[in-house]
């Protein structure tokens, strides 16, 4: 790798501040129309889709939390200003007397707001860089020459319940919102939640009838101020699907339909593209040398901010422009704890460490976890259990193939993990445990946890594969278990042949952990200066 000056570090940061809403080496304008031309196949004859981008999201007083788009907009249009809405037609249509299957709506060019926070596209940058020819200022939302919704025979969005932060950051995106709301006729009496179900059991069938109702009936078990609805209480008392159906049959049609959007999402984001493989290739490789980097530089007596900071130097010295998600460093039975972030413990003692950690390389995010034993050498218990986990990793990897169902993943993993606590007595013969709590997979992409159907594995599909023992201390079986803690994630790609290990760089046996830990890191004559 070419070594990188002050000077150039200092050009990217430059760089970075005029060209926030795009990468130059991230997707193609070209990508991102091919999307929306695939979703637009998607969409029923005569229908138009409404996309806002996220609103923006404040940290404290008057400084707001790093920008971050919508992973649905992001995906489809590649802006990543806030303040934004798209329109997709699924047939061209003339407006403004341009004939156009899509327009996008965009924050103003702003001299004075771009002093201060980086320069806007604005309608001809998004023209030019973004590739739209139909592009207004968020103000023209709604005026002429406006979209008549009234015009097609279904409009498609997402859930807008979900309330926007009252501020001058996100007004016009609430004032966007509103005026579709009202010029689409989307229900104001009933709820967003309730207009979900009744989308859901508009698009069910009477074969697949008795899987919505236990779908629905589990959400309204948490959620009863839904169950007095009187459509969803009689799709619910309906003891057949023929009675199922003529519920189905007696809903007042609605051209608003905020679910069968969300489920075309599902499947077009699932199987990637081969440059959205790239970037998942590229963040899974920086998260993976991070891994390594920290297998040579950790210590007894590390704090846990510490070696997060080891991990998220090396994203950003490669130039990978954020987190996937919160970063997880857990020392001993801080492990045990599946999302913790606090990351406060001073002094990490000799007991294992897991690190859960993934850049995020030009919007796709790693999620790569490795376990290491802090002095370097695991001890017989810690050995006897990471290895228990790797073997049921090795197994899970070998089912991720085309055809295989996330479930069989899932029980493989499931099996060896219950198998091997009870060979070491921890648990006994059909016993109930939590000590492998979660599944072992998600889609993974733009989202840590990112769309998909869950169902058969495809070709080009990006999974994780993450089985984990977690025993607690004060858990119901010998104190020597007591605060082991492992979890060995690897993000792996589906092929027409044998899986690909994204992140299989991070080594994952015993000895090449230990042998790794031997090696001396360039940070161990790194010292700073004494604070008090």
């Amino acid at each position: 790798m070419k070594k990188l000056t002050i000077l150039s570090l200092l050009f990217c940061v430059l760089q970075s501040a005029f060209a926030q809403s795009y990468f130059e080496d991230g997707l193609s304008a070209d990508w991102h129309r091919k999307r929306r031309d695939a979703i637009r196949e998607m969409m029923p004859p005569n229908s138009v889709a409404v996309l806002f981008n996220n609103p923006v999201k404040n940290r404290t007083n008057d400084v707001d939390y790093i920008y971050h788009p919508d992973t649905d907009f992001y995906y489809l249009t590649g802006l990543r200003e806030p303040n934004a809405a798209l329109i997709i037609f699924s047939e061209k249509r003339m407006i403004d007397g341009v004939e156009t299957d899509e327009i996008i709506y965009v924050q103003p060019r702003d001299p004075r707001s771009e002093m201060w926070n980086g320069k806007r596209l604005g309608t001809d940058g998004v023209k030019e860089k973004l590739g739209f020819d139909l592009a207004y200022v968020y103000d023209d939302f709604g005026k002429e020459p406006s979209v008549n919704f009234s015009d097609f025979e279904k409009v498609l969005s997402f859930n807008l319940g979900a309330d926007i932060e009252s501020s001058s950051s996100n007004a016009p995106l609430k004032n966007m919102v509103k005026k579709f709301k009202k010029a689409s006729g989307y229900p104001m009496e009933v709820s967003d939640t309730q207009m979900q179900l009744y989308d859901m059991i508009r698009a069910t069938d009477a074969a697949n009838s008795e899987n919505v109702a236990q779908m629905i009936s589990r959400f309204t078990d948490r959620n009863p101020e839904i169950a007095n609805d009187p459509i969803i209480k009689d799709f619910l008392v309906a003891d057949s699907p023929e009675k199922r159906m003529q519920v189905k049959d007696q809903m007042p049609e609605s051209k608003t339909d905020i679910f069968s959007l969300d489920k075309m999402m599902d499947v077009l984001r699932e199987v990637k593209t081969e440059e959205e493989i790239a970037l998942l290739a590229s963040a899974a490789k920086i998260s993976a040398i991070g891994q390594i980097e920290v297998m040579k530089a950790a210590k007894v007596g590390m704090s846990e901010r510490e070696i997060q900071g080891i991990h998220e130097f090396i994203y950003k010295r490669y130039g990978a422009e954020d987190l996937g998600y919160p970063s997880i460093v857990g020392g001993g039975n801080n492990g045990c704890i599946l999302h913790y972030i606090e990351n406060d413990m001073k002094h990490v003692n000799d007991r294992l460490l897991l690190m859960d950690l993934g850049a995020e390389w030009r919007g796709y995010t790693a999620d790569v976890t490795r376990t290491i034993p802090v002095s370097g050498q695991f001890n017989s218990e810690e050995k006897v259990i990471y290895e228990l986990v790797l073997k049921a990793q090795d197994a899970g990897i070998a089912l991720c193939k085309p055809g295989t169902e996330f479930s069989e993943i899932s029980q493989i993993t499931r099996k060896i993990i219950d198998e091997g606590l009870v060979e070491l007595g921890i648990i006994k013969e059909g016993q109930r445990h939590s000590y492998y709590p979660h599944g072992p997979s998600h889609h993974l992409g733009l989202d840590v946890h990112d769309r998909g159907t869950r169902g058969a594995l495809k070709e080009g599909v990006v999974i994780t594969v993450e089985p984990g023992i977690y025993i607690p201390e004060g858990s119901d079986c010998d104190p020597k278990w007591w605060g082991i803690a492992v979890r060995i994630e690897d993000d792996i790609l589906i092929t027409s042949k044998d899986p690909v290990n994204l992140s299989g760089d991070a080594p994952r046996k015993v000895a090449d952990i230990e042998a790794m830990m031997k090696i001396p890191s360039v940070l161990e004559n790194w010292v700073l200066p004494e604070i008090h």
